[in-house]
């Protein structure tokens, strides 16, 4: 493959002034004002599929729209279905950018945008070895199907729509699918992330007097929402980072044996942790390390928490109103229906008298965990081990990324999650940034996982 491993290398200016000019498009999907700038996104990389000579349709949803692409059939290799998301989440705080987030800029190493490593720069790794294939061999050596989505920050709506039509899942159908919306186990040492938590998110209202009230005149006589909240969302945990809710742990799929150990044998250090995050100490679920507990442990969060006088000063109110939005990470196994019935029985049940109590079941999506003994598996090591010139580690992610299920329920695949990114990389935050070099290295290794994959059994 050094043909290949050349053109990319020629390649490396014209790779990084691609990924500026998509960066550059501000396609916030959860904000309105963006849906044209999310369109252009979706047209500029439809394009760039049509100019690779690939078959590619924007498809049109009740949201954002898809962007399909695929390559010619090889007969008697797997098909591969790449997915990756063109959206980017809010910019904001604007003020604490160093450079901002719609200029893309290269600095110290790294190309600062919003959605550079998320997932802009980690998708078009594959787009461009794609381009390197059929510049240097003119076809692939196994088919590929590209679904890009718009809508991955906000719930992937239009994706989930189109899965739900018998013809579009056999338009996707596959062996397997790649995609790259992970992180590296720390820099320099790749990792293939094979389970991912589920979710089950919620937001609490609590309403109490029809308007806010004197702290004075009133207090110790009408309940007070705020203080009903805080004693409510405290009786979901208890001190030892067990979760309180009836039959929360019934399902729960326990790590085995050698998992801990694999955990253990990784080179994590709690210390630099720390300084990484600013924190000076850490907590959890009693009798689990710090990997386990934020890889394959449930766990419980409160996301935000608002009531009564927030200005300037002292006002002494009894507040009318108190809401929270709060979360359930999930591992494999658990039910995010069964988790959410069962957390408003108890929640009714410890609500006090003059409080009237709305819970909201806003989304929810199950863990999953691929199996490490497939083919495919195998085929992604050595071709992570040929770009990074680094064997991968096993290893777990905290977050959901619930396409991984869908697909799995859908298409009847599992997914290998394949991931350039750093844990430091701020996504989601102020001055996203993706490692340059692990940018080109992530090009390498897809390039040589098309071949890998090509020589596995169908």
């Amino acid at each position: 493959m050094q043909d290949i491993r050349d053109y990319i290398e020629s390649q490396r200016n014209a790779f990084e002034d691609d990924l500026c000019h998509l960066l550059a498009i501000p396609s916030v999907s959860a904000d309105s004002k963006h849906r044209s700038d999310v369109r252009r996104a979706a047209e500029w990389v439809a394009t760039r599929f049509r100019e690779l000579g690939l078959q590619s349709e924007i498809v049109n949803t009740s949201g954002q729209p898809l962007v399909l692409a695929e390559s010619p059939d090889v007969p008697g290799a797997p098909t591969v279905l790449v997915y990756g998301h063109y959206d980017v989440q809010p910019p904001d705080p604007l003020s604490e950018w160093i450079t901002p987030p719609f200029e893309p800029t290269r600095r110290d190493g790294n190309i600062y945008a919003r959605g550079s490593t998320d997932d802009k720069g980690q998708f078009l790794t594959h787009v461009f070895s794609t381009q390197a294939w059929l510049a240097t061999r003119r076809s692939l050596p196994l088919k590929l199907k590209f679904l890009i989505e718009g809508e991955e920050e906000v719930g992937s709506q239009g994706v989930n729509e189109f899965l739900e039509d018998p013809a579009s899942r056999r338009r996707l159908a596959c062996d397997v699918a790649v995609i790259s919306d992970t992180c590296q186990f720390a820099a320099g040492q790749p990792a293939i992330t094979y389970g991912l938590r589920g979710i089950a998110y919620f937001e609490l209202r609590l309403s109490g007097p029809r308007q806010d009230l004197h702290s004075g005149t009133f207090g110790g006589g009408v309940t007070n929402p705020a203080n009903a909240l805080c004693k409510m969302l405290s009786s979901l945990i208890d001190g030892q980072g067990r979760i309180q809710v009836p039959g929360f742990y019934d399902n729960v799929l326990a790590l085995s044996d050698r998992e801990r150990q694999q955990f253990a044998a990784l080179p994590f250090d709690e210390r630099d942790f720390m300084g990484q995050i600013g924190v000076e100490g850490l907590s959890g679920e009693a009798s689990y390390s710090t990997l386990e507990r934020r890889w394959a442990r449930p766990t419980f969060d409160i996301n935000g928490i608002w009531s009564g006088y927030q200005g300037e000063g002292a006002k002494t109110v009894l507040p009318a109103r108190a809401t929270a939005k709060f979360s359930f990470r999930l591992v494999p196994n658990q039910d995010p229906h069964k988790v959410a019935a069962s957390l408003a029985t108890h929640l009714r049940s410890v609500c006090p008298p003059g409080i009237q109590m709305e819970l909201i079941d806003m989304h929810g999506a199950t863990g999953v965990v691929v199996p490490l003994d497939s083919p495919y598996m195998a085929a992604a090591s050595r071709a992570i081990e040929s770009g990074f010139g680094k064997a991968p580690v096993y290893i777990r992610e905290g977050g959901s990324i619930p396409i991984v299920t869908r697909f799995k329920t859908s298409l009847g695949v599992d997914t290998l999650l394949l991931g350039w990114g750093l844990n430091d990389d701020n996504a989601h935050s102020p001055n996203e940034k993706f490692c340059l070099a692990d940018f080109h290295r992530g090009i390498q290794a897809s390039a040589r996982l098309w071949a890998e994959l090509a020589e596995c059994k169908v």
